[in-house]
């Protein structure tokens, strides 16, 4: 079954006054039990605004991002389901309990990796 990368940039939520951010946590949770007791949740979590390190290639570290980046994440959600319109209805729920707009995208699957976590999930 397909994963669905659900995010939004970083500084997306800025609108929201603090009085409400209690509204915000409570409504957001919910939507993550909802997700979770539906069985379609797999990870998900908000980015500690700070400056991300890029590590190159060659194991160089620079503080990031990239200059040409405009936005980068400020969290995000993983659900697995079985279409795309049912990863959108999900975003729909995200975005209405964080107040902001959600990026919807599918995740390349691996079957090697998964291969491999079966493995080691079988050997205990």
């Amino acid at each position: 079954m397909p994963e669905y990368l659900i995010s939004f940039n970083d500084g997306a939520m800025d609108h929201i006054p603090a009085e409400d951010w209690p509204d915000v946590g409570k409504a957001s949770h919910e939507v993550v039990e909802e997700a979770v007791h539906a069985g379609v949740w797999v990870y998900g979590g908000g980015l500690e605004r700070q400056r991300a390190s890029v590590v190159a290639t060659d194991g160089v570290v620079t503080d990031g991002p990239y200059p040409e980046t405009k936005e980068v994440v400020g969290g995000f959600s993983v659900v697995k389901v079985a279409t795309r319109e049912e990863a959108l209805a999900w975003a729909a729920k995200i975005a209405a309990a964080c107040r902001c707009a959600q990026e919807v995208r599918e995740l390349m699957p691996d079957p090697e990796t998964d291969a491999l976590l079966r493995e080691v999930a079988r050997r205990g």
